[in-house]
């Protein structure tokens, strides 16, 4: 498996599908790398040689934000909102949802699993 900026990509795919297992990089911008550095789209990434891998490597470091440069910079985004205590950095804090979506009924994924709080007892009529 040939190695890109620290992380593994798939042997038998495509170049072009197999660079987007890097974070910050989908079709698109594979396809632009791939063309950029004259490699064929459609050749599996084993195929590739270490000149290519590196001139790849040198390529992503150089040009674009991805991989662990992407999620440092995410992580600093987030702490920036938190610290400011911006109404998204307390949703952060908090562990709710951030862009608006309701959360009476679900929600689930960034509230966790359900936590049952023992209800009122009835009343009992006379």
């Amino acid at each position: 498996m040939p190695r890109v900026l620290g992380v593994d990509i798939p042997n038998d795919k495509p170049t072009f599908i197999s660079l987007t297992y890097l974070l910050g990089v989908g079709r698109v911008r594979s396809i632009e790398i791939c063309r950029s550095l004259g490699l064929d789209l459609r050749r599996k990434a084993r195929d590739l040689s270490e000149d290519d891998i590196q001139r790849l490597n040198s390529l992503l470091d150089s040009k674009y934000v991805v991989e662990g440069q992407l999620r440092r910079q995410t992580l600093e985004n987030i702490n920036r909102l938190k610290s400011i205590q911006s109404y998204r950095g307390i949703r952060h804090r908090k562990g709710l949802p951030v862009r608006g979506q309701n959360t009476q009924s679900n929600a689930r994924t960034r509230k966790g699993v359900k936590k049952t709080v023992a209800g009122k007892k009835g009343v009992k009529d006379r």
